[in-house]
């Protein structure tokens, strides 16, 4: 009987996401890459960065 008494005064938990995680719902504008272009690029510049650096 202890156990179901302790339920009872317990606050109830939120519901589980409760609304509060929503991503990607609203178009923005601006500048859409594809992440294959994101990574390529940004392999690149480590590549320039690290010849820049030898060669100088």
């Amino acid at each position: 009987m202890s156990g179901q008494r302790r339920r009872r005064r317990e606050a109830p938990l939120p519901a589980t996401g409760a609304g509060l995680l929503r991503f990607f719902e609203e178009e923005t504008k601006g500048v859409k890459l594809r992440p294959e272009i994101v990574l390529i690029g940004g392999a690149v510049l480590v590549a320039l960065v690290l010849l820049a650096s030898r060669l100088l």
